[in-house]
């Protein structure tokens, strides 16, 4: 997912999190934007027992959030480090291997975060040699949010040459009021619908396609 930074891609990210979840999905969730609770209290809103969900293993939250402020997180799981070498042994051990996951989904809803903490050449080489690789691997899926235009047109052309499908969330500025849309820009082997679409904000912040 490539989104304006005030596009309702948050939203989106945890619409599509409580979605997968009740259609009897395992989910794992990695945040940066926003305290571990915030997304607890929001799948809430979507009629998602998170604390329950967590207990029988079905939905991991992982908090980058509390490291990117130099803190340390109180939660199951986390990564205290946002260095690349740190997170790439980690990932060799948990997730680089196992059985296939056919049933599970993993959503990073910024993973621009770890420009912030490393070189864009380290971080771009550990999406491309680790974190895309993982999903692959034990053959699940994965969407990843990265922030337009923060980034060098290096790293959006080896990412993008990388990934399965590229969506972009945009935001624009109508005669009386903001907009949000959402389009499938590219995506391998399967035939799609191109055009912009309208989103419409629920009451609870569930985000749907315009009908």
């Amino acid at each position: 997912m490539e989104y304006d930074p005030a596009s309702q891609w948050y939203n989106a990210s945890l619409t599509i999190a409580a979605g997968w979840l009740k259609s009897g999905g395992s989910l794992g969730y990695n945040l940066s934007t926003q305290p571990p609770e915030n997304v607890r209290t929001q799948l809430k809103r979507l009629d998602v027992d998170a604390e329950e969900l967590e207990g029988n293993g079905r939905l991991v939250i992982n908090d980058w959030y509390t490291g990117t402020l130099g803190r340390k997180s109180k939660e199951k799981q986390a990564w205290d480090s946002l260095k690349v070498a740190d997170i790439s042994i980690d990932m060799a051990k948990t997730r680089m291997g196992g059985p296939p996951l056919p049933n599970y989904l993993r959503i990073a809803d910024n993973f621009s975060t770890l420009a912030r903490f490393n070189d864009e050449k380290v971080w771009v080489e550990h999406a491309l040699s680790r974190s895309f690789p993982s999903a692959k691997i034990i053959q699940s899926t994965q969407i990843l949010g990265i922030i337009k235009g923060l980034h060098g047109d290096w790293a959006y052309k080896n990412l993008e040459a990388a990934v399965d499908g590229i969506v972009d969330f945009k935001l624009e500025e109508g005669s009386d009021r903001t907009q949000n849309y959402i389009r499938i820009r590219s995506i391998r082997n399967v035939q799609f619908d191109s055009r912009w679409h309208l989103l419409n904000i629920g009451e609870n912040f569930e985000v749907t396609l315009d009908k």
